[in-house]
């Protein structure tokens, strides 16, 4: 007779056991071992059978050389900026995962993909899972023209997708969203980890049997990371995220994970009454409104990808009122945790006395730094603020602070004077050890955080 052994297999990270417990042996996550049956032996004892089953014939290896590079390139998809962040489009039979906050603009962008993919002669195919096909039609109706290849499909069943896709004939395929889709074949609810995994699992296999580029929009957590399994992420071939706030029209597009090129690259929308437009000069939206003369104003230089950025961080120091919580420390585009040391160790270099002040910095527009190379802006910024005295307006900084208070170089610096050069700032805060400037820019060159003051009174 002969016997089933039956795993478990963890529906949040994947990991699996021999048995159950209640808590995952691999990310410590509780209840969320599921039971698991491994696919039946095939006949054929320890030959040949137990590597392929019967009947299919055996795989050929290719050499690596044979390989057509051609049919593996991207295929444009109609905005420029997006183009920029994916590396030239969507590959076919990739999966991209993208990601986002409710009413940061992930199903218009994809909406205008889509439109514009059609509108080039090649069917698309939209899988609406949270919304009924009426309501896609007038949200597209604003957008602009709707093309007739367009093709809506209002289902959360993910089983009946793949004959969906061969009904039009879609060369792209979107599903909105993947927490919203279930395979009745898994006793589970939709977004649940299980149902996640099962409908991503079958949505990749779809995308590299057909060769359609598919683009999954996921929810987010309160924190900001993807919903469902870590394995999703692993499953797919590229990340994307939407960031930016509600409450400005400055869009960012990054890519987490893309194994078709660099990530890093940054995609810069603006939100409008047509949908996403490409900025062509993002400098109106962030230094638009700047006022060079207020203290705890600074710019920095920043380097997104391959593309250097110039963003206004400010800060706000203020006196803390007595109480058992302690004084506030509170950032919007910048590292909570990072901005607690950068103020430590202003405070250990220089005296301000912030462990008894409240301290608020900000990223103007929206933009979200993540980089070191941000550290001798913020810094310059709150000393700014804490000292009353403002930044020479002519100013840039960039640099990465060490906990000794010393000023560390950073990549790409040529490149970040260039873009200040060109934008008409004629000084830079850099490390010491930094690259010499281009023509008509001074640096001046920073060896420690102590040296902040004398920057102020220039």
């Amino acid at each position: 007779m002969v016997t089933t052994r039956t795993g478990f297999r963890c529906g949040t990270c994947g990991a699996e056991a021999p048995r159950w417990s209640g808590r995952c042996p691999g990310c410590g996550a509780w209840n969320t071992l599921l039971e698991s049956r491994p696919p039946p032996a095939a006949a054929g004892g320890c030959g040949e059978g137990q590597l392929r089953p019967r009947g299919r014939p055996p795989a050929v290896p290719t050499a690596i050389t044979a390989v057509d590079l051609e049919a593996a390139g991207p295929v444009p998809t109609g905005l420029a900026e997006l183009d920029r962040v994916l590396g030239g489009g969507f590959v076919p039979g990739s999966v991209t995962l993208l990601g986002g906050e409710p009413g940061v603009g992930k199903s218009t962008l994809l909406l205008q993909v889509l439109a514009a993919h059609a509108a080039a002669g090649a069917p698309a195919l939209l899988v609406c899972a949270e919304e009924s096909a009426s309501q896609v039609r007038l949200r597209a109706g604003r957008l602009g023209t709707v093309p007739d290849d367009l093709y809506v499909l209002a289902e959360t069943d993910a089983s009946a997708i793949p004959e969906a896709v061969d009904r039009s004939g879609a060369r792209l395929v979107v599903v909105d969203s993947i927490q919203a889709v279930a395979d009745p074949a898994v006793g589970a609810p939709a977004g649940s980890p299980s149902q996640v995994r099962a409908c991503a699992e079958l949505l990749v296999t779809m995308a590299k049997t057909a060769e359609v580029p598919v683009v999954l929009v996921g929810h987010v957590t309160k924190d900001g990371a993807l919903a469902g399994p870590r394995l999703l992420e692993h499953l797919v071939d590229t990340v994307l995220s939407v960031e930016g706030d509600r409450h400005h029209a400055l869009r960012a597009v990054r890519a987490a994970k893309h194994r078709f090129g660099p990530t890093g690259e940054l995609g810069l929308f603006e939100m409008g009454d047509g949908g996403l437009s490409a900025v062509a000069d993002p400098y109106r939206l962030l230094l638009g409104d700047r006022r060079p003369s207020q203290p705890g104003s600074s710019v920095v230089a920043a380097v997104e990808g391959r593309r250097p950025l110039l963003v206004e961080v400010q800060a706000l120091v203020g006196t803390s009122p007595c109480g058992p919580t302690g004084p506030r420390r509170q950032a919007q585009g910048l590292d909570t945790g990072r901005l607690s040391v950068l103020l430590a160790v202003l405070d250990r270099a220089l005296g301000l006395g912030l462990g008894r002040t409240d301290v608020f910095a900000s990223v103007v527009g929206g933009v979200r730094l993540s980089e070191p190379a941000s550290d001798l802006a913020v810094a310059l910024a709150v000393a700014s603020a804490a000292g009353g005295r403002p930044v020479p307006p002519d100013m840039v900084a960039f640099g990465e602070v060490g906990l000794g208070g010393e000023l560390r170089q950073v990549a790409q610096a040529e490149r970040r004077l260039q873009e200040a050069a060109r934008l008409g700032f004629h000084r830079a805060a850099v490390p010491a050890g930094c690259c010499p400037g281009p023509p008509g820019m001074q640096l001046v060159r920073v060896d420690a955080v102590g040296d902040l003051p004398a920057l102020l009174a220039v």
